[in-house]
């Protein structure tokens, strides 16, 4: 069992326990470890306490957060999707597909792919000569089962096996700030609608340690009423985390459906949400995307 999956067993115990008001004691069981051990697991894991972490996730704070987030994407744009507490930058380019490249199913395109473990759980991660197509989590639905997305999306690409290609893409994308003093620039390769383009480009916008709403989101893109639509686009993104479609909830704070599972979006909300714990991740402080 790795530690995502430790976390994501105290997640699922405090959703099934909140009321009880468990103690150090007994999350530490319920990951299957000593209190000390937990909490010094848990604490280099998340950069922070558990109690802070679980703090971060409680309904009054996300709240707080929305609140506070009006403006969310001119105030990001405006402080160059920066903060004083983002050690760790990724950029990311955003190049969609022609509409000749979809047609034919991606005849001619190469795709390598591979399977890394990254502090979220097992990935699917699989990139052209163009950059990222593609990123989802294994356990939901298994190997086979996120491999078949990728042939699903491009039916006649060519495609090569490289777990030693895709652990270094995760090392990229969830670096430490203490593992890496450079600015990672990743490019991603997506095909999608003119409308789902839109919205990636606007989750894009979104720094970490912020949080939108369906309804935000819509009105970002201007299309005011089309907070259903653009939920459909959110979860119809091909690189989950990469585009962070993670940080976009429901208008009563209620943190909604993830392609991931609840419980990973819950985790790397806690992760982004936690005071200290922008210094330990920092993803999408600053983003630069184009068009093809």
């Amino acid at each position: 069992m790795n530690d995502y999956e430790r976390v994501a067993r105290v997640i699922r115990f405090l959703d099934q326990h909140h009321t009880e008001q468990p103690d150090l004691a007994d999350l530490a069981a319920a990951a299957g470890l000593s209190p000390f051990h937990f909490h010094r697991l848990f604490s280099i894991w998340a950069g922070v306490t558990p109690k802070d972490f679980l703090q971060c996730l409680t309904l009054e704070h996300v709240k707080q957060l929305l609140r506070d987030g009006d403006n969310v994407f001119d105030a990001a744009l405006n402080a160059g999707l920066s903060g004083p507490g983002r050690l760790h930058d990724l950029c990311v380019t955003l190049e969609a597909a022609s509409p000749g490249e979809m047609k034919t199913g991606g005849a001619g395109l190469e795709i390598d792919f591979g399977f890394a473990e990254t502090p979220f759980g097992e990935a699917l991660i699989a990139e052209t000569k163009r950059g990222i197509c593609h990123l989802s989590f294994v356990d939901v639905g298994g190997r086979d089962r996120v491999q078949t997305l990728i042939t699903t999306d491009w039916p006649n690409a060519s495609l090569r096996r490289s777990d030693h290609r895709a652990a270094e893409l995760a090392s990229e994308m969830f670096a430490r700030p203490l593992q890496s003093h450079s600015h990672p620039r990743l490019r991603a390769f997506v095909r999608g609608t003119p409308f789902q383009l839109r919205v990636w480009r606007a989750l894009l916008k979104i720094p970490s340690g912020s949080l939108t709403t369906y309804g935000r989101l819509s009105a970002e893109i201007n299309q005011p009423g089309a907070a259903r639509a653009v939920g459909s686009a959110v979860g119809a993104n091909p690189i989950s985390f990469v585009i962070p479609c993670h940080r976009v909830i429901r208008e009563t704070g209620a943190l909604g459906n993830y392609g991931g599972g609840p419980i990973r979006k819950q985790v790397m909300l806690g992760w982004e949400l936690s005071p200290r714990s922008s210094n330990a991740l920092g993803h999408g402080d600053r983003i630069r995307a184009s068009a093809a």
